[in-house]
């Protein structure tokens, strides 16, 4: 359990009370935090407060943590399609839809509950009990390759080459409007919304530095078949990336238009190439997925509208 203690400057003057320890970067939800507060665990003036209690000037805020309930995630028979496997680290091409790892309100289901199955246990530890053998991650919307680790060993040597932006990606989408250049890249940081907590946004704040090349591989009336190749790896960073520069991914209900092509089930955005040093052999190993049904399936009906 643990006790965070903050004095409210005049700047925060007027803030509801969950919206300023939403702002804080504790690593918890709004939703978690609301929790706390109703159960009485947020002190304001040594006074329990309301979640919707607006602040003032040199109001002192108690916030007690209670200690995480253990949690592990349980293996589950869910068919995987494995690209490659030996003894330390095996490729799989995630389906559209499916979760990476268990989390708030996808407790099973996931990746992770897959992998246990498949592995028998053997993953490595590195990631917690939560994410056993996760390096990257990709959206539960996006589909294509995730490299997975086997032990702990390799678990550090590729996150290294992770680090070090030398594991290679490309990725493919569909996003609106067209490009006058063939190609080109958005070089900007990413961190988490200060408007809306569940988004992130090209923001100086508690960002990190991002990088996105894209290349142009089709063009179509009112959208654009793309590459992208990453140097970093962000949370959400191509749909972010490329609607900074007003070409949202289509399907993206996040950073797309209010009208989204529900018919996509989420953003048109697959992981199709991943390329990295095997850690145990010191052998390049390249995997190329084939594009997904929903993505050939969206291509074809652009193909049937009249070029630009």
């Amino acid at each position: 359990m643990e006790t965070l203690e903050f004095l409210v400057e005049a700047g925060n003057a007027g803030q509801r009370l969950d919206r300023f320890l939403a702002e804080r970067e504790l690593g918890l939800t709004r939703n978690a935090l609301q929790q706390l507060i109703e159960e009485g665990y947020a002190l304001c003036n040594g006074q329990p407060a309301a979640k919707s209690r607006k602040l003032k000037e040199r109001d002192r805020l108690f916030l007690t943590v209670p200690d995480a309930k253990p949690a592990t995630a349980v293996a589950q028979d869910i068919p995987l399609d494995v690209v490659y496997e030996d003894e330390h680290l095996l490729v799989v091409n995630k389906p559209k839809g499916m979760v990476v790892h268990p989390a708030p309100g996808n407790p099973d289901g996931t990746l992770v509950n897959a992998l246990l199955y498949h592995c028998k246990g053997s993953l490595s530890g590195i990631g917690g009990e939560l994410r056993p053998g996760i390096v990257h991650r990709i959206d539960k919307d996006t589909s294509g390759l995730l490299v997975v680790a086997k032990d702990d060993p390799t678990h550090t040597a590729l996150s290294a080459q992770m680090a070090v932006h030398s594991i290679h990606r490309l990725y493919q989408a569909v996003v609106y409007g067209g490009f006058r250049q063939d190609e080109g890249f958005v070089e900007a940081p990413i961190g988490r919304s200060t408007a809306d907590r569940k988004k992130m946004a090209i923001t100086p704040t508690n960002s990190k530095y991002a990088y996105t090349g894209w290349q142009v591989l089709a063009r179509y009336q009112g959208f654009t078949h793309i590459q992208c190749k990453l140097k970093t790896g962000r949370t959400h960073q191509i749909r972010v990336h490329m609607a900074s520069i007003g070409h949202p991914l289509a399907g993206d209900g996040v950073y797309g238009p209010h009208n989204v092509i529900k018919s996509l089930n989420g953003q048109c955005l697959h992981a199709k190439t991943l390329g990295f040093v095997h850690p145990a052999t010191g052998e390049y190993l390249e995997f190329d997925s084939p594009l997904p049904a929903y993505f050939t399936d969206f291509l074809a009906t652009l193909r049937k509208e009249p070029e630009p």
